[in-house]
């Protein structure tokens, strides 16, 4: 008798909680952002991937971009050609870590097959559920606007990241000449109004800035003991942290719209100190639900997930809108 009171009370408290949040935050937009497509279900980065999020429903795709020797953004993680996602042109894996993208002119790069992982690889074991698509070649920018214009959407955004490193400037194309191609393909396919611009490298961010203010700009950050970019300047355009009360002033005294945090490096009293600044809160890369469950009980503004279809089951249970599907 006792346990089913408890029960009850416990069952009742929940429902007051869901209805206080949606009272709060239903009125609210909240960006689910599937991250390199959806990853978790389909090889990151290729329009299989970005297809499939779509039919999941999501807000926003999320993606890297690399630009090739001819000058061509192509959406691309890494900076060379990952043997745990590629296969040369006679189907066998790459024994060893690939040309640079930006030593490869967009011919050279499309021999290259990059539709399912390695199965001796950390990524297959990472992702088992990862089906498969032989024959996707790493897109170009365009090619992916152009693929998702041919749905008919007109709401979907796009999140998509300069991977440039201050620590490895060979690597890739300069800090100017990356924003430049990027804009380029993004004004010329119409999307100032649908895209942001987000980086760990803030170099970047600072000259979209200055050349496209219309676009709002996204500052990732990595707070862990084995890797932090808020204490290096080299990563934050020359920014010190000691010079700002936290990160997100940090983020406001750059002109960024958003913060997007590694997910297990902030709290509820974190969250709020950045929206009190007039930031959204975006983290990165959450996708086991229980972790879903916690930051949206703090008012995140959206997340970033491998898993989509996951973070979709814990928006409905706290009654937020659901991003509408493709394939309805």
């Amino acid at each position: 008798m006792g346990t089913r009171s408890g029960s009850v009370r416990q069952k009742r408290g929940a429902s007051c909680f869901l209805l206080l949040f949606c009272c709060a935050f239903g009125a609210l937009a909240f960006d689910l952002q599937g991250h390199r497509g959806a990853r978790g279900d389909r090889p990151e980065n290729t329009l299989a991937a970005f297809e499939h999020a779509l039919e999941i429903g999501v807000n926003t795709l999320e993606l890297d971009v690399a630009i090739t020797a001819d000058g061509v953004p192509v959406i691309s993680h890494d900076p060379y050609l990952n043997p745990a996602l590629t296969r040369d042109a006679q189907g066998q894996w790459l024994k060893a870590r690939g040309p640079l993208i930006r030593s490869l002119t967009l011919a050279q790069l499309q021999v290259y097959d990059v539709g399912r992982a390695d199965p001796a690889s950390e990524v297959a074991r990472q992702f088992p559920l990862q089906q498969a698509r032989d024959g996707q070649r790493i897109p170009t920018l365009a090619s992916l606007f152009q693929s998702v214009g041919a749905t008919g959407t007109q709401q979907v955004r796009f999140n998509i990241e300069t991977k440039i490193f201050p620590n490895q400037p060979a690597d890739t194309a300069t800090p100017d000449n990356f924003v430049d191609a990027v804009l380029a393909v993004v004004r010329a396919a119409g999307l100032t109004s649908r895209v942001t611009i987000q980086s760990f490298d803030w170099r970047t961010l600072r000259r979209l800035q200055q050349l496209e203010p219309r676009i709002a700009t996204v500052y990732l950050t990595v707070e862990l003991p084995q890797s932090n970019n808020v204490q290096d300047p080299a990563w934050t355009a020359g920014m010190f942290s000691k010079d700002y009360a936290s990160t997100p002033h940090m983020v406001k005294a750059s002109g960024g719209a958003v913060w997007s945090p590694h997910f297990a490096t902030i709290d509820a009293n974190k969250v709020r100190a950045a929206q009190q600044l007039g930031l959204k809160v975006i983290p990165w890369t959450v996708n086991e639900p229980a972790d879903m469950e916690r930051l949206i009980g703090w008012g995140i503004d959206g997340l970033i997930s491998d898993y989509p279809a996951r973070a979709r089951d814990v928006m409905r249970r706290f009654g937020l809108p659901l991003p509408a599907s493709s394939q309805r």
